[in-house]
């Protein structure tokens, strides 16, 4: 089986041979870039499977580049986890917001690293969710296609980013269930629960954006206060 391959980009070289070293032990191959624009121009010419994206780059920030990947048909799904130096809650949500699927705040430890990693990987791939029921899913004006990743409002495309699409499918396959944050974490992240909640409710404020006619007033996607999110 070929490796997975892992694209790191971060102006600091300690950090790039951190991640570099580390990567490679865990069996991965890494890519690495000093600048967003170095690394939109790997992403385009060569196989990567998840991004390792610094929030602070010289050039265009990794905010920017986010944004340039979601807005690319060929990199809206790559998995994006965001690194942070500030380690400030509206850094995190704004990656989030922006489509990243995951963050880890520096300086943090090896072994999250490769736990997010395993988990962000693992989650990509076709057979992410157990127990799939439904292969098409068609809900008033909203359609959900699984094999073709595709989700559709009144006939016309929505572009959802690769966490936001699994979020909508689970949840939508299992109409009328109720999961609690910690269990999305679970079943979409991949990993336990580690306090940080508020990547679950970033995404479904995204999903809400895109599909419902009225956020606010979500006709698909209910809060169920003091437990977590059901669709109906």
């Amino acid at each position: 089986m070929a490796k997975k391959v892992i694209l790191t980009i971060d102006d600091e070289e300690h950090i790039l041979d951190l991640l570099e070293y580390n990567l490679e032990k865990g069996g991965y191959d890494v890519l690495r870039a000093e600048t967003g624009e170095k690394g939109l121009a790997i992403m385009k010419s060569m196989q990567v499977d998840l991004v390792l994206l610094d929030y602070m780059l010289p050039g265009i920030d990794g905010i920017e580049v986010l944004k340039t990947m979601r807005a690319d048909p060929a990199l809206v799904s790559m998995p994006v986890i965001m690194l942070t130096a500030k380690g400030e809650e509206i850094d995190k949500v704004l990656g989030l917001e922006m489509g990243a699927d995951d963050y880890l705040s520096k300086p943090f430890g090896i072994r999250e690293l490769q736990a997010r990693v395993k988990a962000l990987l693992r989650r990509s791939s076709l057979e992410k969710i157990e127990s799939q029921p439904e292969d098409k899913i068609l809900v008033g004006d909203l359609m959900i296609n699984n094999t073709a990743r595709e989700v559709t409002v009144d006939g016309n495309p929505i572009t959802l980013s690769l966490k936001e699409f699994e979020l909508l499918y689970l949840l939508a396959s299992h109409r009328n269930r109720v999961f609690t944050r910690e269990q999305l974490l679970e079943l979409i992240w991949g990993y336990e629960y580690s306090g940080e909640t508020r990547t679950v409710d970033v995404h479904v404020r995204n999903v809400r954006k895109k599909i419902e006619k009225d956020p606010d007033h979500p006709q698909y996607i209910q809060t169920v206060r003091g437990m977590g999110y059901k669709f109906v």
